[in-house]
């Protein structure tokens, strides 16, 4: 029976209104006036809380099969859930197998079992050789595939040479699916210092030419194949102009971001702060700036976590030896507490929120027509916050699996009270309901 949200504050990626969220199912039916009151429709009043749908996050590591210890199924779909996520897309590394053939897919939804608080999607991976994979891949449901254009930071997933790339572009191509890509080529390092305890050693070790440089060559391959292409985890803001230029020109390409890089400054990166490690690295305060610009301008497009977890061991916190530890950084749970805190403070309008981290991801992993928004015949799948109220990021806040990440001992703005999934609650007021989530497989061409 159709059930009703009241909201003064309902959000799309197009601007806000007041009115009623009407679930029937699954589904949403429609949205209403403010004042509806059809006989026996229940209708749940939330006030001002905004309702908006579920934030899909297109980038999360969970490394399950073979490195669950890192993190796992469970653990990140239920900080997810607590994050209002609905949808998130697994990247095709750190597991074990790598996810490069049909088989080693298999083998990864063989471990989903009934582990998942949020519907999941899967990433492929190209490596070497195995462009013949892409459409068995596709076919199979993943949604898209990367490439690491630089080592990955594990030798079971090798990086791609520009032939590689090539020949894996052509295949993704005609089965209709994007190549994700880890744009930085090693041009060598720069001046990093002697110390490698100092944030400015790492820094200076990944110059902004190894983006400009890879995503050049993203640029030229797009064109030649005509495979749309999409930027991972962008951090270079001298990359913008050029990208800014091939959008214009018509090529399929997209971009997405990371709050690490819209909220994180290289400048108060402490020595000794491996938590802050990630590759690309985070820049400095004048960089962060073009990188919003360029988000409000739409030549970024979306921003995801890169949730990129390990063992606590492996980002060397003993010694703080930036170059040693694990680069990435755990914030999955965080992203619309962390973006809306700094949306906030630069007086951005709070609709865009449902653009950058709902809507354009779903559209760049081909689920758009059922994720990441609020229309009639989505997926019911919502969140509802508190903009007004404060979080203070602790260990016994977060959900992943393990709890180190920068982001500890801040004070973000954005509560989630209740995140629903297919018209049902799976986390409401601090408490996770039963795995309701389900593999998503197959991307709706053309979207």
């Amino acid at each position: 029976m159709p059930f009703g949200i009241r909201s003064r504050r309902i959000l799309r990626p197009t601007g806000e209104t007041q009115g009623v969220l009407v679930i029937d199912g699954e589904k949403i039916l429609s949205i209403e006036d403010y004042d509806l009151t059809a006989s026996g429709l229940m209708v749940q009043d939330v006030g001002k809380l905004v309702v908006m749908a579920g934030l899909v996050d297109g980038h999360v590591h969970i490394n399950e099969p073979g490195r669950t210890q890192w993190e796992g199924f469970w653990t990140a779909t239920r900080a997810a859930a607590a994050g209002g996520i609905t949808t998130v897309i697994d990247m095709p590394l750190n597991c074990t197998p790598v996810t490069t053939s049909v088989e080693a897919l298999e083998t990864k939804l063989a471990a989903v079992g009934d582990q998942l608080h949020v519907d999941v999607g899967f990433w492929g991976g190209v490596v070497p050789g195995n462009a013949p994979q892409m459409s068995p891949l596709v076919s199979r449901g993943v949604l898209g595939c990367k490439a690491f254009m630089i080592h990955s930071g594990i030798d079971d997933f090798p990086m791609s040479n520009v032939d590689d790339l090539r020949q894996a572009m052509i295949a993704l191509r005609d089965a209709g699916a994007p190549l994700l890509a880890h744009a930085e080529v090693d041009l060598g390092a720069g001046e990093s210092g002697s110390d490698p305890s100092t944030y400015d050693s790492y820094l200076h070790s990944r110059p902004q030419s190894w983006e400009t440089e890879a995503i050049k060559i993203l640029i030229d391959l797009c064109r030649e194949t005509g495979c749309a292409v999409h930027v991972v985890h962008l951090s270079a803001a001298a990359a913008i102009p050029m990208l800014r230029s091939a959008r214009a020109a018509g090529l399929p390409i997209t971009v997405e971001t990371c709050p690490h890089y819209l909220c994180l400054q290289a400048e108060s990166v402490p020595d000794g702060a491996t938590l802050y490690k990630c590759a690309p690295p985070i820049r400095p305060a004048s960089n962060q700036a073009q990188l919003w610009a360029a988000l409000e301008e739409g030549v970024i497009d979306c921003v995801v976590s890169d949730h990129s977890p390990c063992v606590p061991q492996l980002k060397k916190l003993e010694t703080g030896n930036f170059h040693e530890a694990w680069g990435g950084i755990a914030s999955l749970q965080l992203g619309l507490s962390s973006i809306w805190t700094e949306m906030r403070a630069r007086k951005i309008p709070l609709h865009h929120l449902a653009r950058w981290m709902s809507a354009e991801p779903a559209r760049l992993a081909g689920i758009a027509d059922r994720k990441g928004d609020l229309g009639p015949g989505m997926d019911a799948d919502i969140t509802i916050w508190d903009p007004k109220s404060t979080i203070d990021i602790q260990e016994d806040t977060l959900h992943f699996r393990h709890r180190v990440s920068p982001y500890l001992g801040q004070t973000q703005w954005g509560v989630v009270k209740e995140t629903w999934l297919r018209g049902k609650p799976i986390y409401r007021n601090g408490t996770h309901g039963e795995p309701a989530g389900l593999p998503l497989l197959q991307r709706k061409r053309g979207k």
